[in-house]
């Protein structure tokens, strides 16, 4: 078996989840030994400044030796989540009244609501 057969592991079951510009992928594969394992992969999809795009993908790979304590966890904090925080969305972007136009989106929930003419100009000979 060539090493391109032994790094592309058979997919035996897998589920899509889209999310807006976040996709997620469930595939179940198998092992040399032919036990299951899962993995998790996280697709986010960016566009360059020419409307070109590219994807950035982060995977987890999960054993079946793993999968109660995963499991445990991960329901422990999505039902931290949802008792602190309910079922909203709380984030401009996904509110109905929102209007990308409007205000750009700056960090982590912050916005602008200046121009970029507005800012001064600064070299940094001068700091």
């Amino acid at each position: 078996m060539s090493d391109k057969g032994m790094m592309e592991k058979e997919e035996i079951f897998s589920k899509v989840l889209r999310a807006g510009r976040r996709t997620y992928f469930f595939d179940v594969r198998a092992t040399r030994a032919n036990d299951y394992y899962l993995t998790i992969t996280e697709s986010k999809k960016f566009t360059n400044d020419d409307g070109s795009f590219h994807y950035k993908k982060h995977k987890i790979y999960l054993y079946k030796e793993d999968f109660a304590g995963f499991n445990e966890i991960l329901q422990e904090m999505t039902d931290f989540i949802l008792e602190e925080k309910g079922e909203e969305v709380i984030s401009e972007r996904h509110q109905k009244n929102f209007n990308p136009e409007d205000k750009e989106e700056v960090g982590a929930g912050a916005t602008a609501t200046a121009s970029p003419k507005a800012f001064t100009d600064v070299s940094f000979d001068d700091i």
